[in-house]
């Protein structure tokens, strides 16, 4: 019990992390911070994703790259380029590598107002500290494992980032539902979500990309709004602009009719 508690509640932080900070903030600047508030994202980050940290910067590059190329060979994560989920993954590690060591050209569009610690990524992102976390997981692990079945979980917990980010790249690419017809094949892969956080609105994302609500129809719940709603309200953060999405229009309905 003590290990499905702790996958739930790392499944959910490293998440948070991922939705609210390195996307929404980073790679697509739906809010502002302060640089300080920035530096404890930072270091919330790397404790919710610990072993499969990725660079806020880094991170908001590939996205970035991901909406302008979005299924073309310059895609960092298209399924329309791999096999199957887990060659994606490959293919997306190297090019996440590629673009945080700055082994590769970025186009300077690519590159403004980008969440920036240095020091701290190189830490972050080296192996000493990825082998650190997969010491304390392990060790958890050995400690509160009350079946062998429960290790099955342990491969999920050291890659949970990537993960994460396969659900979305790959399935909300290929099943669902879609709100609007867009040249690329982003799909709405839940129409309740409460497991990927409203990332799985993915056709509506790539619709308003810098919108702080994924969620457009009435039943588009997405949990991490009320959150950025209530960071503002504490002035934590300050939201940059809103982007207008109808809750229910004769576009929607028309649309899904004719998929």
């Amino acid at each position: 019990m003590t290990i499905l508690i702790f996958f739930i509640a790392l499944w959910y932080t490293s998440l948070f992390c991922q939705t609210f900070f390195q996307h929404r903030y980073a790679a697509h600047g739906a809010f502002n911070m302060s640089k300080r508030w920035e530096k404890v994202f930072f270091i919330f980050t790397n404790i919710a994703q610990g072993s499969s940290y990725m660079s806020p910067r880094a991170y908001a590059i590939m996205h970035r790259m991901h909406h302008a190329y979005t299924d073309t060979d310059k895609d960092p994560h298209s399924p329309s380029f791999s096999k199957n989920v887990f060659a994606m993954m490959w293919r997306t590690r190297k090019i996440y590598k590629d673009v945080y060591k700055g082994s590769i050209k970025i186009e300077p569009r690519f590159l403004k107002n980008l969440p920036e610690w240095p020091a701290f990524d190189r830490w972050a992102n080296s192996t000493v500290s990825r082998l650190l976390w997969v010491f304390i997981y392990v060790a958890f692990f050995v400690t509160f494992a009350h079946s062998p079945w429960v290790y099955l979980l342990l491969p999920v917990v050291l890659g949970m980032g990537a993960f994460h980010g396969a659900i979305i790249n790959w399935f909300a690419h290929k099943y669902g539902y879609t709100n609007f017809k867009l040249k690329n094949t982003s799909e709405n892969l839940f129409s309740v979500d409460f497991l990927m956080l409203g990332e799985s609105y993915h056709n509506n994302h790539h619709k308003h990309p810098s919108s702080i609500n994924f969620g457009i129809r009435w039943h588009e719940f997405d949990p991490i709004y009320p959150v950025i709603r209530f960071l503002s309200w504490l002035r934590i953060i300050k939201i940059q602009k809103t982007v207008p999405v109808p809750v229910l229009s004769e576009e929607i309905i028309t649309l899904n009719e004719n998929k």
